[in-house]
């Protein structure tokens, strides 16, 4: 039962999701996740360790900075379950398409940049 409440806990925040939206298909360093969603650094991160918690992100450091992606095919079968909800529920909303925008313009910056300027 533990399992599916860190799940379900993941899942029930709406920056969580956009993060998990933001994150299918790629890898994303921290910074552009801040810039993303528009939180603290340090706000961010504690969203990625409740992401992290319910196995739904993987994540690698390279020097000081943290890069993560959805996990793969070697996850817990729930949380691939979770993610293939999550992908077949998701309609492309307003503020979806926002996101998937301002994604598109941060990709431009390269990462170096991204996180050299962040607060």
């Amino acid at each position: 039962m533990r399992e599916f409440v860190d799940v379900a806990k993941a899942l029930s925040d709406s920056t969580r999701v956009r993060i998990l939206i933001a994150l299918k298909g790629r890898e994303l360093c921290v910074c552009q996740l801040v810039e993303l969603v528009g939180l603290a650094a340090s706000t961010v991160s504690k969203h990625m360790a409740v992401l992290r918690h319910a196995y739904l992100v993987d994540f690698r450091k390279e020097g000081r900075w943290a890069y993560y992606r959805r996990v793969g095919r070697d996850a817990p079968k729930r949380a691939q379950a979770a993610l293939r909800w999550l992908d077949s529920s998701i309609e492309m909303k307003k503020g979806m398409v926002d996101d998937a925008t301002r994604l598109a313009m941060i990709l431009e910056i390269p990462v170096e940049e991204l996180c050299r300027t962040e607060k």
